[in-house]
């Protein structure tokens, strides 16, 4: 990868890191949810409440379970193949390490002059 952050070249394979990062996190989410419902089902009193709660937390199972199939399916996700999901892990930390490197920044940053009025017009 050249330093070079808007050459094209440095784009290929975005969309697909950018859906599994998504999907990563989706799944995370789900999981945060599930876990979050099931203790508040614990803790309700109200039959009504509980209900609702057990409804809400099948939904969320369900949920979870749809995107990691997605996931294994595309290949992002390996929870039977740990040699896999290692690489996959060890590319994901790469990435993020190679990232961290770039001069997102220019070392210049001040803009001003380049919008068509200044913060205190109106």
């Amino acid at each position: 990868m050249n330093q070079d952050y808007l050459d094209p070249i440095n784009a290929l394979h975005v969309p697909e890191l950018a859906d599994t990062t998504f999907a990563m996190d989706l799944l995370l989410r789900s999981k945060e949810g599930v876990r979050n419902i099931a203790v508040a089902l614990t803790e309700s009193a109200s039959p009504d409440v509980r209900t609702l709660l057990r409804n809400q937390l099948m939904q969320g199972i369900a949920m979870h379970q749809e995107v990691t199939e997605l996931m294994i399916n595309k290949k992002w996700f390996h929870p039977y193949e740990l040699t896999e999901q290692y690489k996959l892990d060890q590319l994901s930390a790469n990435n993020t390490l190679m990232i961290g490197k770039m001069n997102l920044f220019p070392v210049e940053t001040n803009r001003k002059g380049m919008f068509d009025r200044t913060p205190d017009d109106h």
